[in-house]
């Protein structure tokens, strides 16, 4: 069966609506209780929750539905995402939940469960407390909220953690932070100014209502603006759950995932610390990443789209590096998912070590034109059996003679077909696309 609640990142929606209406959150506190107790761990479970006005009464309503079981809760308050994944697995806890929809706008909200690894649950624990949610559900259940209080060590313990991943210090560097109104709008800066760095903070005033506003790692025109006009080394913004971060060089050079991972797998290589050679990433990285690790003799590993799919591939080959184009970088000896605040460690670091600016430690990457179209289907059927659609990819293949790539999905959750071409030339990139686009509307479109 597949499952309605649980997508690639958690449980998301409008806050208040189903699956965050008050039975459903409160149902997956008690079903995510039931699940843990049923494997003997007695620990307490941990919540933390971003900016979001939503996010204390849905912490309420989980840690309510925990309690009902007889489990105990323990509450961050407001801390990232990665936060609350080093610290389930650093502590006494057995799960760790955090509330966010992570770069989604103030009126979503989310559920993301880490196991006591620090890992994101698997899918067939996601299927038991799915299953049991709508068990629970069923019986009509009465939600009733539990009263939280903050632990203020906790995120104080995780600012500690990363600034000992570090031997560098920012003293004499000059920064600018995007905190996009999010989860890092008061960690991030007391983070580098810890660590020396001359700090100007932008968008770190949450109201509840602007976490991504016009801010934040998906709109980065002010950063870019405030990194040339201090005339800073370099900035970075972060998203509303800063699991993702997005770089501007001093030159205004915008640095998205892709070349963060090429920056440090160049810094990994070098220190031989790139086992392998290899660097995991998905089916949207550019083809100048792949096209740039090639020449350095360094290979790319690719995904499914979302960091979970990058982390379990990670794993499996025990690659220290992998991410997202999106700005979720994951390394993998200190965390266990995306961390933008220990990304933006590493690259300052690097940057640091090296003597050089972001411009300098991403040259050699040319980022190939691509192209994303999305056309709504009526059905989803397998493309093979669709003679016109492929056709056309086939000779749009023959075409490119291994010098682009093309990439024609369904996506998982809404009745849309996902073409995505690149290649050398935008002209050719936009041709193939719209022919193969055309194909599918003509025969599968809605």
């Amino acid at each position: 069966m597949g499952k309605e609640l649980f997508g690639t990142d958690g449980i998301r929606g409008a806050a208040g609506e189903f699956p965050l209406d008050s039975q459903t959150v409160y149902a997956f506190g008690a079903a995510l209780c039931d699940a843990i107790r049923a494997n003997g761990d007695r620990r307490e479970i941990l919540i933390g929750a971003d900016t979001r006005e939503s996010g204390p009464w849905i912490a309420g309503m989980v840690a309510g539905g925990i309690q009902s079981r007889g489990g105990a809760v323990r509450y961050a308050g407001v801390v990232t995402t990665p936060g609350v994944a080093y610290l389930t697995r650093s502590g006494p806890f057995a799960a760790g939940v955090m509330i966010s929809a992570s770069h989604n706008p103030f009126q979503d909200n989310g559920l993301k469960v880490f196991g006591h690894s620090g890992f994101k649950l698997p899918d067939e624990e996601e299927d038991t407390i799915e299953r049991e949610i709508f068990q629970l559900r069923s019986r009509n259940i009465e939600p009733r909220p539990a009263t939280l209080a903050i632990d203020g060590n906790l995120d104080r313990t995780y600012l500690d953690y990363l600034a000992s991943t570090t031997p560098a210090r920012f003293d004499g560097m000059r920064l600018v932070i995007d905190c996009g109104n999010g989860a890092a709008s008061r960690l991030a800066p007391e983070l580098f100014r810890r660590l020396g760095a001359e700090v100007k903070v932008l968008c770190a005033e949450p109201n509840g209502r602007n976490i991504n506003l016009n801010c934040g790692a998906l709109h980065i025109d002010g950063l870019r603006v405030a990194v040339m006009a201090e005339r800073a080394d370099g900035g970075v913004a972060f998203d509303g759950d800063a699991d993702r971060s997005i770089f501007v060089a001093g030159s205004g050079k915008i640095v998205d995932g892709d070349a963060v991972l090429l920056a440090a797998a160049r810094a990994l290589k070098a220190d031989g610390k790139l086992e392998g050679g290899t660097v995991v990433a998905t089916v949207m990285s550019n083809l100048g990443l792949e096209k740039a690790l090639e020449r350095e003799g360094m290979r790319l590993i690719r995904t499914p789209v979302g960091d979970k799919y990058v982390l379990e591939e990670m794993v499996r080959r025990g690659a220290p590096l992998g991410g997202e184009q999106s700005g979720h970088v994951i390394f993998r000896q200190y965390a266990t998912t995306g961390d933008g605040m220990l990304t933006a460690l590493q690259v300052f670091s690097i940057a640091r070590r090296a003597g050089a600016g972001l411009d300098e430690l991403t040259s050699g990457f040319e980022v190939y034109p691509q192209k994303l179209v999305n056309i709504r289907v009526r059905e989803k059927k397998a493309l093979k059996e669709v003679p016109a659609v492929a056709r056309e990819i086939q000779r749009a293949e023959e075409e490119f003679a291994g010098a682009g790539r093309i990439l024609v999905r369904f996506s998982g959750t809404e009745p849309l077909a996902r073409v995505m071409v690149e290649g050398p030339d935008l002209e050719q990139v936009e041709n193939f696309t719209a022919r193969i686009a055309n194909a599918i509307r003509s025969e599968l479109g809605a």
